[in-house]
């Protein structure tokens, strides 16, 4: 081997090594705190193998500061990484279906426990019709994760008019803000038809309903894609999710 190839092999061994600590520090400091705060149940965090919480906050880019419209924030597993990241100056706020407390009063009482617990006092539970998400002053980010899927079904959780359900998301957030969903991914080309059977959406469906709105697809994320998945079983943590992240034009 002749000098310039030793030192063209050299600089790329030395390019390697210093890129490997600046792919280490992708993800925020204040994230990875949120992620390894001590008062998150263990529950939570023996989900966090699958779910990629850290990777999928640093992805959306959420920052403190921020306020957040969390929709179904259901048993809080998002809300309270959330509501770290964003910090005492950021806000989340995590709206329950009103279709859900109709059915069962106590719907919300797990939420508005974690509301009132003084270590997570920027959380305010919201209880609202899940075709038209709103938040007191507009947001900085709408996040929903693993329901999409669900406002196409009837139900509590049904949103009935999608293209309505987008269009209110779009009002709720200021300009240059972020729509994040994620979703567990069907196979492609099979639209809605596993939604009510698989708890499945196929992502294109998402990125059509959602651009129709008026919002610009900004990325993608394959942090929690499965090579072994067939897209054939019912919904789990260990499947293939899509990270779509949409941003509302200036």
């Amino acid at each position: 081997m002749n000098s310039r190839a030793v030192c063209l092999s050299l600089l790329l061994a030395a390019s390697a090594i210093s890129a490997a600590p600046a792919m280490a520090q992708a993800i925020p400091p204040y994230v990875s705190a949120a992620v390894g705060d001590a008062a998150r149940p263990e529950a939570d965090s023996k989900r966090d193998a699958d779910r990629k919480p850290a990777e999928s906050v640093a992805f959306a880019g959420v920052k403190p500061g921020d306020s957040v419209l969390e929709l179904l924030g259901s048993g809080g597993y998002y809300t309270r990484i959330l509501s770290k990241t964003v910090g005492p100056k950021g806000h989340v706020y995590t709206t329950v279906p009103e279709a859900m407390m109709a059915a069962r009063p106590t719907a919300a009482d797990g939420l508005k426990a974690l509301a009132a617990d003084p270590g997570y006092s920027n959380i305010s539970v919201l209880v609202q019709p899940d075709g038209s998400p709103s938040a007191p002053v507009p947001v900085d980010m709408v996040w929903t994760s693993l329901n999409y899927h669900d406002l196409e079904n009837p139900g509590p959780f049904g949103a009935g008019d999608l293209a309505a359900f987008n269009k209110a998301v779009f009002a709720a957030l200021k300009p240059g803000g972020t729509f994040l969903v994620i979703d567990h991914a069907a196979a492609p080309g099979s639209g809605i038809t596993a939604t009510r059977t698989l708890h499945r959406i196929d992502p294109d469906v998402v990125k059509k309903d959602v651009t129709a709105a008026g919002f610009t697809f900004a990325g993608s994320s394959d942090v929690l894609k499965k090579a072994d998945d067939d897209y054939t079983a019912h919904s789990t943590d260990k499947d293939t999710q899509f990270i779509f992240k949409f941003t509302k034009p200036r």
